[in-house]
Formats: C-alpha cells, structure tokens, sequence
C-alpha cells in the first residue's frame, strides 16, 4: 500500500467523483480507480458507494476521511523535522571537559543558537576522554568535545580544532614566580591542586613529575576548575590548568604563570562523533560552526 493511495482517496472524497480528481491529480481515470480499489482491497471494505455517476463515501470512507487527514498531516510534520528541510531542528547532546564548556565553547553556542533557534541543546560537562568514547558508542551522545593530545579512537571520527596551552600556575608572591626557569625538580615539596582522575594535563603532568623523581607535597583534588583557581589566589599550592581557564585571573594579577621550561603538554581541542551516525542538518550544522570559530 502506497502513501500516494491516501492523497488520491483524500481528493476523491473532497470532490465526490473519480473524473474531477483524476483531473486535480493530473492522473488517468483508470489510475484514480486503481488507488481506491487498492485501498478497499487493503481494508476488506468498500470506501465508496458508486451510484451512477455520483461517488458517495460509506460509513467505512468516512471514518476514513479522518484517518487518513491525520496520516497527511504527520507526514507534513515529518517533512518539517527529518532532512532536506531548511531549516534543522531536533536536540542535539553533546559531551565537553568542564573548561571547555565555560571557556572555549561560548562563541560556538551563541552563533548555533542565533543561526538555529529551534535546535535544543543539551551539553554534558564530562572529565574522562574513555567515557566520552563509551557515551558516543552507546549512542547517549551525537558529539563530544575530547581535551587531549592529537589522538586516533577505533570508531570515532575526531577533528583537530586548536591547541590548548597548559600553563603552571601559582599565587603572585610564590617565590618560584620570580625564578629565570621552572623545571619539574622544582616542584619537590609542593603542594599540587589538581583535576579530577581522568583529566589528561593531569596525568602528563604527573606522569612528567614521576620520570623525574619528583615527590610533591600535599596533593589536593577538586571537581571543578573555579575551586582550583580559588585556591591558587589564596595561597595555597601550585597547579595546572588550561590558558583559557586563567586568562582573566592573570590579566587582573591575580594569578602569575610560572617560567615553566619542562616538556610541554601537548593538548588540543578535538571534536569527536561516531564513524557510522548518520549526520543530521542539525549535526552538520554544529560541526561547521565548530570548525568555523575554533579552527
């Protein structure tokens, strides 16, 4: 049974005769009559009375009438939500790393959000680059933003957007502030504030610390960003975060960057999303905006 029957039966009920519609469909008469048979065939019931040359719709037909207005009416709505249509709309989920979600992402939203109004997002703040592989796989995410090294994921499509710099951090008066270079042995004692497991400056820079015999102090570990930089401006240890995490703090001196001069942390906003998703209007139209700003 073919949807087109549905128009054609919605016409002749309209216009009470086979003729007149064949005449609005641009159809053949024989055609118009094929595509109610085979409707009447489908439901085992007649659908019109023929009586002589006037076409009048049984009771069956009738109930008809409002079954198949509703059936056109959802394939108009379908029209207007599925591809091809010019404006998209939907709800997109997309996973990012805390600081990217506060300090990276704002202009990408306020573009998407002023170009595609009726696109409802939903971010999920996320810490670990192995859950936001897990969440894309199990399909719970349509994209995620990856805080990491340039990195190849089995299944997972990843653009390379901008590189992130990782700065060493401290309160203005450490005394390490004031010193020509910082090298890892610097740190011996310290007291480190750091990210929560899973983050990826986390482990490159504790792994840069343990190649290098370093034994730090006190180690204190938040879940968010504002907490760590809380804590750097009152004094009370030395960490690492993101540039674009403490770009304000550092203008207003509040927080001084250490001359740091061990490895650097090789860290890049990548964009990532499942090799096999079909890409909706309303993907596509995130991804070129994304690679838009932040490439």
């Amino acid at each position: 049974m073919e949807l087109k029957y549905f128009y054609t039966f919605r016409v002749v009920a309209k216009e009470r005769s086979f003729t007149k519609a064949a005449s609005v469909l641009n159809y053949s008469q024989s055609s118009v009559s094929a595509h109610i048979q085979a409707l009447e065939d489908e439901f085992g019931m007649p659908l019109f009375e023929r009586l002589g040359k006037q076409v009048v719709l049984t009771e069956a037909g009738q109930r008809m009438v409002l079954a198949t207005e509703k059936i056109i009416a959802c394939l108009e709505e379908m029209k207007k939500t599925v591809p091809g249509c010019e404006m998209p709309s939907g709800t997109l989920t997309i996973g990012a790393h805390e600081s990217q979600c506060a300090y990276r992402l704002t202009q990408v939203l306020q573009r998407f959000r002023m170009c595609y109004p009726q696109v409802q997002l939903i971010f999920r703040p996320i810490v670990s680059d192995e859950c936001i592989r897990a969440l894309i796989g199990q399909g719970l995410l349509d994209a995620a933003f990856l805080l990491s090294p340039p990195v190849n994921m089995q299944g997972l499509l990843i653009e390379p957007l901008i590189e992130e710099p990782i700065l060493v951090i401290a309160h203005p008066d450490h005394p390490l502030v004031k010193a020509a270079q910082v090298l890892p042995a610097d740190l011996n004692g310290e007291t480190i504030l750091t990210t929560e497991q899973g983050c990826n400056y986390r482990q490159i820079f504790e792994q840069m610390l343990a190649s290098n015999g370093v034994h730090t102090g006190t180690k204190i570990e938040f879940a968010s960003i504002e907490g760590i930089k809380q804590c750097v401006i009152a004094g009370l240890g030395i960490a690492v975060l993101p540039e674009m995490a403490i770009a304000k703090e550092i203008a207003r001196g509040q927080i001084a960057v250490l001359p740091w001069k061990g490895p650097r942390f090789p860290i890049v906003t990548q964009l990532a999303w499942h090799k096999d998703k079909w890409i909706s209007p309303a993907l596509k139209a995130f991804i070129e905006i994304t690679k838009d700003i932040l490439k």
